[in-house]
């Protein structure tokens, strides 16, 4: 800055394949990153890499030396810094000349100037103190001064490390999550018996997130994950850390965050998101011929969204198992498809269709399985114009709404006072469950527009809607779709479609 007066910085770097391993700077600015004078001379060491005389290691340089050579290097060393090294000088000299100290059981001396072995480990320079001073801070901060954000900026600093194999990635994972886990309102909380802050359970999340990435890194090696696992474990252990479904059982949910409802809820954010242009890379080393780095990711996104689920038990959780859904949904809608990833999407759908326990399209289903209406919804708008009949088996086979099923104990069904008293524990707590329904019934609309015209497919999308939901005004809703779709203006209307509208509005 002009309006500071100029300062000198002695700073010095060492590095180790093509990694800083250490950095001094004597301007003494102490954070995370490296400060502005580091960074220079990083710099100017790679534009300007002949300005930088290249020496020996220093033992090389001794060992080229002569006796008298040597004496007089170390007394011109310790002259220039006499008051620093000068009582170490003495005590390494008293050391070396007694036969049987320590330092004389050793070959050769230590030189710092001649870098790692090539078997030993290295990494980038992290000032550990300076990451868990730093998190402390933004935590104790409660969300002000933008703590947040900052505390979202070291994330993203961790997913850079991750990113690019840096083994700091985990270790700056581990010292902020030390300070998480240290954190003394979680106590207080606990104590009070009160919810966090969504903003602050968000932040749990993402520590979440990211150690996953870690644990499923394919290129560590099972010493770390064992590591990492007892880490993990030994953090779980403790009284305060947060549930995942954010309920301690005396937490009651907080209805006034609920879902936003209908087709629109995203935008039976994404506005602002600028179209991305994806591009098939090519996967070496992969079986078979064909596949890229794309088809991998959509296939990966398929399974992983078809997968079987329990809902978990507090709103939070439950919240989140629908936004995480809705945001891989939004990702992959931004996906253009092409023939091969079509194939992708019929191998999949097929597979999930046919496939056991695991798969959330699967015959059988736990009845507390999360549905999968918003996830077939966007398989069957996406094979629709190729496979239109595996389309339709898709989406009616995700129709299904078991949570609502009647399970009543057979009994005299003629006293309803009896059946009364079972309701209330009949369901689980499902505190999105408008949001689910109001999702079933956007597909079954789907299907019906789709279906314009056919009178086999109506009539089956008829029954699967009369089946499956039990909402009076999703019905109404339906039937109030099918009217507007078969009396289009541009077209005759569609008498099937109208007696599906009509038996619905009389359902």
């Amino acid at each position: 800055m002009q309006s500071e007066p100029e300062t000198v910085c002695n700073v010095a770097i060492s590095f180790d394949r093509c990694k800083i391993t250490s950095v001094t700077c004597s301007c003494g600015n102490k954070d995370i990153f490296y400060c502005a004078h580091v960074v220079a001379l990083s710099l100017y060491r790679i534009r300007k890499p002949d300005q930088v005389k290249l020496h020996l290691p220093i033992s090389e340089t001794l060992f080229q030396m002569n006796r008298d050579q040597l004496q007089k290097f170390v007394q011109y060393l310790i002259t220039v810094h006499h008051t620093e090294v000068l009582p170490t000088a003495q005590k390494l000299a008293d050391e070396i000349l007694s036969q049987n100290s320590e330092i004389n059981q050793v070959h050769g001396a230590p030189d710092p100037t001649a870098g790692a072995s090539i078997d030993d480990e290295n990494c980038w320079h992290l000032d550990e103190e300076q990451v868990q001073e730093q998190v402390k801070l933004f935590l104790s901060q409660g969300g002000y001064h933008g703590s947040g954000k900052q505390l979202n900026l070291l994330f993203a600093k961790v997913r850079e490390m991750l990113k690019m194999r840096d083994s700091n990635g985990a270790r700056m994972l581990t010292l902020i999550t030390e300070q998480f886990m240290a954190d003394p309102r979680l106590s207080l909380w606990r104590q009070q018996g009160t919810a966090m802050t969504d903003k602050y359970r968000q932040l749990w999340d993402e520590l979440g997130a990211l150690w996953m990435c870690i644990v499923l890194n394919p290129h560590c090696k099972l010493e770390q994950k064992a590591s990492w696992l007892k880490q993990l474990k030994k953090w779980n252990s403790v009284d305060v850390c947060p549930w995942e479904d954010g309920n301690h059982g005396n937490e009651l949910p907080n209805l006034t965050n609920a879902l936003p409802q209908g087709a629109n809820a995203n935008q039976e954010n994404m506005g602002q998101c600028k179209s991305l242009e994806y591009q098939h890379l090519p996967a070496h080393k992969f079986l078979e011929e064909g596949e890229s780095y794309l088809t991998l990711a959509v296939e990966v996104a398929l399974i992983g969204l078809g997968q079987q689920r329990i809902m978990p038990d507090g709103l939070y959780a439950q919240e989140k198992v629908c936004r995480n859904e809705e945001q891989l949904i939004s990702k992959l809608q931004e996906v253009e498809l092409d023939d091969t990833l079509v194939k992708i999407f019929r191998k999949q759908a097929v597979f999930l269709l046919e496939a056991g326990p695991y798969s959330g399209l699967g015959e059988v289903v736990h009845r507390e399985s999360v549905p999968m209406h918003t996830f077939a919804k966007y398989l069957f708008t996406s094979l629709l114009p190729h496979d239109a009949e595996l389309a339709y088996k898709t989406a009616l086979r995700a129709m299904r709404l078991l949570v609502l099923e009647s399970t009543a104990p057979s009994g005299d069904m003629s006293r309803p006072h009896h059946i009364a008293s079972v309701v209330p524990n009949r369901y689980p707590r499902w505190f999105t469950l408008s949001h689910i329904e109001s999702q079933q019934c956007e597909l079954a609309s789907t299907m019906l527009t789709a279906a314009k015209g056919d009178v086999r497919r109506l009539e089956t999308v008829l029954e699967s809607i009369q089946k499956n939901i039990h909402s009076s005004s999703h019905i109404f809703k339906l039937a109030q779709d099918a009217f507007k779709i078969a009396t289009l203006m541009d077209s005759l209307p569609d008498i099937t479609l109208l007696k599906v509208s009509l038996e619905l509005g009389l359902q």
